[in-house]
């Protein structure tokens, strides 16, 4: 693991890699490939209606399960069909991991993929302060011994 300054260290949630966009109306939800997946993560769309209109974040979409992640359920949620997503949602509602923000509601600030990690982490927190689960940062810091005890811990969190 690194250890210099500077560096930052978050833990890595195993789920479903997703970008989400508030527009004025409503929530889309982005796969890695561009393709929209809202229809699979609606629970995550309504959820994010709650965001200020023209949040961008980066994220995971990931499944909690008796306590642990479920990485094959949300894979297996992303792979289904629209009808079939809906059953494993009810019974297991998603959560979103965001560790970036993309773009900020005000348009004084806007697009934030060229400034500092600490920065756009700040306007992050700050946008989702007042928001929690399913919506949440991912856990951060800058202290390489709490990352170690994170690297040690958490791979049980997950399957």
């Amino acid at each position: 693991m690194p250890d210099s300054p500077g560096w930052w260290y978050e833990p890595k949630f195993d789920g479903y890699r997703t970008v989400l966009r508030r527009t004025e109306d409503t929530v889309f939800l982005y796969a890695r490939s561009g393709r929209i997946v809202t229809q699979h993560w609606m629970d995550l769309a309504v959820a994010g209606m709650e965001l200020r209109p023209g949040t961008v974040l980066d994220g995971e979409a990931v499944i909690w399960r008796d306590g642990r992640l479920d990485f094959a359920a949300a894979q297996s949620r992303a792979a289904s069909s629209v009808t079939r997503a809906r059953a494993p949602a009810a019974r297991y509602p998603a959560s979103y991991v965001c560790w970036d923000v993309l773009q900020h509601p005000d348009p004084a600030i806007g697009d934030l993929r060229s400034r500092p990690y600490t920065e756009r982490r700040a306007y992050l927190l700050e946008l989702l302060a007042d928001l929690g689960p399913p919506i949440q940062p991912v856990p951060a810091t800058n202290d390489r011994e709490v990352a170690l005890h994170w690297y040690e811990a958490l791979p049980g969190a997950g399957d």
